[in-house]
C-alpha cells in the first residue's frame, strides 16, 4: 500500500493514480472489500464541526468526501455490471462529481453514506471475487477518456478508496484529532 507523505500535493495524498502500482488484482479486491471498515474508522468520533472541515483549502469537507465515495462507488459498481452484461462495450455516462458534492444530500450525516458504502462494497466485493480472467478483460467506454478494461478500473477504484481515506486520515493527523 502506498503511504501518504507531507511532500505530496494535498489533492493527492497518496500520489496520482498509476496503474502499474495497482496491478495486483487480489490486493485491489481486498482494498475494495476493506473500504467500508476503513472509512468508518477514518471518520469515527469526528464531530459535525470536524466533518465540515475541508481536507485542503478550497477542497471538499470530510463530510462531502464520504458522500462522494458513496456516489462514485455506486456509479462504478453499475459500470462494472454494464460491462459484464452488455454484448458490446457500453458507453457510460460521466457525471459532474463537484456539482453532486454541492447538492443537499451531501450535507446529511455521514452514516447515510456509510450504509450505502457497506451495501455497495459487499455486493461489489462478491462480484469481483467471482469474476473470471475473461470478465476482467471486459470493457466500457468513457466518452472523455476512451476504453477501460475492468482490470484497470479495479485498480483505479482501489486507488480511489485509499486516496479519499487518506484525505480524511491526513486531515485528522494534521489537526491532532
Amino acid at each position: 500500500m502506498i503511504q501518504a507523505t507531507q511532500e505530496h500535493d494535498p489533492r493527492f495524498p497518496i500520489g496520482k493514480f498509476d496503474a502499474a502500482a495497482y496491478a495486483s488484482r487480489e490486493e485491489n479486491i481486498k482494498t475494495i472489500a476493506d473500504l467500508p471498515a476503513n472509512i468508518r474508522a477514518a471518520v469515527d468520533g469526528l464531530t459535525d464541526e470536524q466533518l465540515d472541515t475541508p481536507y485542503r483549502p478550497e477542497g471538499w469537507t470530510l463530510r462531502q468526501t464520504v458522500h462522494h465515495i458513496a456516489d462514485s462507488h455506486i456509479n462504478s459498481l453499475c459500470r462494472f455490471k454494464l460491462a459484464l452484461t452488455e454484448d458490446e462495450a457500453p458507453t457510460i455516462r460521466p457525471y459532474y462529481e463537484d456539482r453532486w458534492a454541492e447538492l443537499a444530500d451531501s450535507k446529511l450525516p455521514v452514516d447515510v453514506s456509510l450504509a450505502i458504502i457497506d451495501g455497495v462494497h459487499a455486493r461489489w466485493a462478491k462480484l469481483l471475487q467471482n469474476m473470471t480472467d475473461a470478465d476482467f478483460e471486459s470493457e466500457f467506454i468513457h466518452p472523455e477518456t476512451g476504453n477501460w478494461k475492468l482490470e484497470k478500473v479495479l485498480g483505479l477504484y482501489a486507488w480511489h478508496s485509499l486516496h479519499h481515506t487518506a484525505h480524511i486520515t491526513g486531515t485528522r493527523e494534521r489537526n491532532g484529532w
